[in-house]
C-alpha cells in the first residue's frame, strides 16, 4: 500500500477501518452542508430580495429585520473563514486521492474555493455597498453545494467503489 500523497496513492487502496474515520468525517461535513443549506434557504431566503433584506434589514410581509451589525458580520466572518477554510483544505487533500481526472479535481475544488470566498465577500458587499452583490451571494451558495458536494461526493465514490 502506498502512502498518502506518494505518487500512486489512491483512496480505494485503504485499511477498511481508515476507509470508515474517512466516511464518518464525510458524513458530518454532508450534514454540515445540508444545515447550512436548510438555513440559506429557509432563514435567510432564496431570492435576491429576501437575501439583501437579511442582511440589510427591511420589511419582509409581515416580518421586519434589521441590519446586520459590523460585529455581527465580523463573528460570522471570524467563523465561517476558520470553518470553511479547514473543510476545505481536508476534502481538497482526500479529492486527490482519488482516480477523478485531474481537471475534475481542480474544477471541484476551486468551485468550493470561489463560492466559500464569494459567500464571506458577498454580505459585506451587500449589506455596505448595494444590495445587487446579492447576486453574488446566491451564484456563491449554488458554487458551494455544487464544489462541496461535488468532493464529497467523488470521495466517497473512489474511496469505497472504485477499486
Amino acid at each position: 500500500m502506498r502512502e498518502f500523497g506518494k505518487p500512486g496513492f489512491r483512496l480505494a487502496y485503504l485499511q477498511r477501518d481508515a476507509k470508515w474515520i474517512y466516511t464518518g468525517f464525510l458524513v458530518f461535513v454532508g450534514l454540515g452542508l445540508c444545515t447550512n443549506g436548510l438555513f440559506q434557504l429557509t432563514r435567510i431566503g432564496p431570492t435576491l430580495h429576501r437575501i439583501a433584506v437579511y442582511y440589510r434589514g427591511g420589511d419582509l410581509g409581515e416580518a421586519m429585520t434589521f441590519p446586520k451589525t459590523f460585529a455581527q458580520l465580523l463573528e460570522l466572518t471570524h467563523f465561517h473563514t476558520f470553518l470553511m477554510g479547514v473543510v476545505l483544505l481536508i476534502l481538497a487533500h482526500l479529492v486527490l486521492g482519488t482516480a477523478v481526472s485531474p481537471r475534475l479535481k481542480t474544477s471541484l475544488i476551486i468551485l468550493a474555493w470561489a463560492g466559500s470566498l464569494g459567500d464571506i465577500a458577498s454580505y459585506w458587499l451587500i449589506r455596505y455597498v448595494s444590495p445587487a452583490f446579492a447576486v453574488l451571494q446566491l451564484l456563491s451558495w449554488i458554487g458551494m453545494w455544487v464544489g462541496y458536494g461535488g468532493l464529497i461526493v467523488v470521495t466517497q465514490r473512489d474511496m469505497w467503489f472504485m477499486t
